[in-house]
């Protein structure tokens, strides 16, 4: 990403309302190509918002509402990958940076996050870089939607072992949505649930190794039954 802070720009229709549509244009450089993420300017002030609201959802807090670094490792990694015409699930998409690269590598992507705010961007941003890609509304101990259309060939998941509840659901749910020749590349910046996720992959019988990325800041993980180069 530029060193510049990100300009300012004109909230385009159909952003949610208060400090989410207070937005910014961030560049992120990936491997032959720039991508245009719209984001808000300051994710404190979405989170003042909803704990000023008087019974705040815990599950509306806004991760969505930023870049980290373990997204752009794996939009990164998506991006050196042929993918025309695979199908692609992008789990917890935040802004949409991975998605919209897989979306640029060919593939046929749909996006979801518990959050309708993320899912919104993450359409907004499809559409400033010129890709088409789906979104739905959908949390991980709900996935009844990405359940009903597996098998994917590839789950891409960014940084999401953020809360140990987190931990039991996608090794229960991951080897559910791809088949036996599906692959997940999971991006984690070093959570203390890696440890204990990873040990119940290991628990079901999965392949895995680490990919080449940034070892200091982001590990990427790639899971599954059969692996080819």
């Amino acid at each position: 990403m530029d060193s510049q802070p990100p300009p300012s720009v004109a909230a385009p229709p159909g952003l949610p309302p208060g400090a989410a549509s207070d937005v910014v244009d961030e560049t992120v450089r990936l491997p032959g190509r720039t991508v245009r993420i719209l984001r808000p300017r300051d994710g404190d002030a979405i989170l003042d918002e909803l704990l000023a609201e008087d019974d705040p959802d815990e599950d509306r807090l806004p991760f969505w509402a930023q870049l980290w670094p373990a997204g752009v490792a794996l939009a990164r990694a998506v991006t050196a990958r042929p993918l025309a015409g695979q199908r692609v699930l992008e789990l917890g998409c935040g802004l949409g940076l991975v998605g919209v690269a897989a979306a640029l590598a060919g593939a046929r992507v749909l996006a979801v996050d518990r959050s309708p705010e993320a899912t919104t961007f993450t359409a907004i941003n499809a559409a400033r870089n010129d890709v088409t890609l789906q979104t739905a509304v959908c949390a991980f101990d709900q996935p009844e939607r990405v359940l009903r259309e597996a098998p994917w060939d590839l789950v891409l998941a960014a940084d999401v072992l953020y809360e140990r509840r987190n931990v039991p659901v996608l090794v229960w749910l991951l080897p559910r949505l791809v088949g036996a020749t599906g692959e997940v590349w999971l991006a984690d910046p070093g959570r203390s649930m890696l440890a204990r996720f990873l040990a119940g992959i290991d628990a079901t019988g999965w392949r895995r190794e680490q990919l080449a990325a940034d070892p200091d800041t982001v590990a990427i993980h790639r899971l599954g039954l059969t692996m080819h180069g």
